[in-house]
């Protein structure tokens, strides 16, 4: 599993470093799930954050415009809708094998956690092309899959266009 040291060698220092479980733990109780420690770890790091002025990663502490919990809210709702399901390889949900959005593209992309079929099996990563019935599932962490964006390696959401010298992020306020 990819670190949070390799990524902070790639993207820079975090500035948010959040410790404060609460906001997690609501979360967490309003879906019925845990979500993975490397996510969490990254997101408590960075919070709220637009990475190569494309990819958002939202912390469930954030304001109301860039607030995790709202989002995957919105999100639910948006990909339980009949004519969006047919874009998913399984429905969006907190169950296992279901689909949780965690994070959006500002090239149309939509990045899940795909909860895991039993208390021993790995989260992985699926990206869902919005303008076409595409998705892969990344066999990979969260973790790793954020990696490998910032090293510019194609994991569905390519970084290379957006961040050519090195990746960068900005605060979402």
């Amino acid at each position: 599993m990819a670190t949070l040291g390799e990524i902070r060698a790639l993207l820079g220092e975090p500035g948010f470093n959040w410790t404060d479980p609460a906001p997690w733990n609501e979360l967490e109780r309003e879906f019925g799930i845990q979500f993975p420690a490397d996510f969490r770890e990254i997101v408590d790091a960075y919070g709220s954050v637009q990475i190569n002025n494309q990819l958002y990663l939202e912390h469930p502490a954030g304001h109301l415009l860039h607030n995790l919990t709202e989002s995957i809210k919105g999100d639910l709702e948006l990909f339980r809708e009949e004519d969006m399901a047919e874009y998913l390889p399984s429905p969006a949900g907190a169950n296992p094998g279901e689909l949780m959005p965690v994070a959006s593209a500002t090239t149309g992309e939509w990045v899940f956690l795909r909860v895991p079929d039993g208390p021993s099996s790995p989260w992985r990563v699926l990206v869902q092309e919005l303008d076409s019935p595409a998705w892969v599932l990344h066999e990979m962490t969260f973790s790793e899959w954020l990696l490998a964006y910032l090293r510019g390696e194609d994991v569905t959401v390519c970084s290379r266009a957006f961040a050519p010298d090195r990746p960068f992020f900005e605060p979402l306020s």
